[in-house]
């Protein structure tokens, strides 16, 4: 795999790294079923611009992006949802940026087994040495997907765990639909999905040892 340079250090990396980097992952998270061709996306910030997947990348490219797909946005423009190719998720990615200036990485995504907490509207307890310091990754309130209200519900969730952001990326699960990552840069996000999915893989199937 090539080196796609997702430092901590997020205001350093140049536009091409970040576009590469989301390209990159994009692909990862559909080739590992962490996120499906129903959507998802995902961003990276750059000091005051935000690269965000573009609109279908799951739908028409399967996630097969190119650097030149990623969008960027001012992360200050109150018009930045109007941009072209807008993923439209991208409001809770722009709303948690905002909410949390540390942050350098965000993903919203299908993985496979998180969507069955998903479904039933679920938390996921922690079961796995390495996600414990996750806490419980909580299930929010339900709000339509693409909606303000959604992104709103995001954002209080993960500023009620602020003192953990501290630490460690954290996740949400997103009734009816996914979830959603940050961290403080994309491989910190990455990290927590996968982390989340094989975890929630243990809960699904432990029942049937116990």
């Amino acid at each position: 795999m090539a080196d796609i340079t997702i430092t901590r250090k997020t205001d350093t990396l140049t536009e091409q790294e970040a576009r590469a980097a989301i390209a990159e992952l994009g692909g990862l998270l559909f080739a590992r079923q962490l996120t499906n061709t129903a959507g998802g996306n995902l961003s990276v910030r750059v000091g005051d611009r935000v690269f965000l997947s573009p609109r279908y990348a799951g739908s028409k490219y399967q996630w097969h992006l190119t650097p030149a797909q990623v969008i960027a946005v001012d992360l200050n423009d109150p018009d930045a949802e109007s941009t072209p190719g807008f993923s439209r998720e991208g409001k809770a990615h722009l709303g948690l940026y905002r909410a949390f200036p540390e942050a350098g990485g965000v993903i919203h995504a299908h993985p496979r087994w998180v969507t069955v907490f998903a479904s039933a509207s679920a938390s996921i307890p922690p079961v796995l040495e390495y996600t414990q310091k996750f806490g419980v990754v909580e299930a929010i309130p339900y709000a339509p997907s693409h909606s303000q209200t959604l992104a709103d519900n995001i954002v209080a969730a993960m500023l009620a765990q602020k003192e953990r952001f501290k630490k460690n990326g954290l996740a949400l699960v997103l009734p009816t639909h996914g979830m959603i990552a940050m961290g403080r840069d994309l491989a910190d996000a990455f990290d927590v999905v996968e982390r989340a999915d094989v975890n929630a893989m243990c809960v699904i199937l432990g029942r049937l040892i116990a």
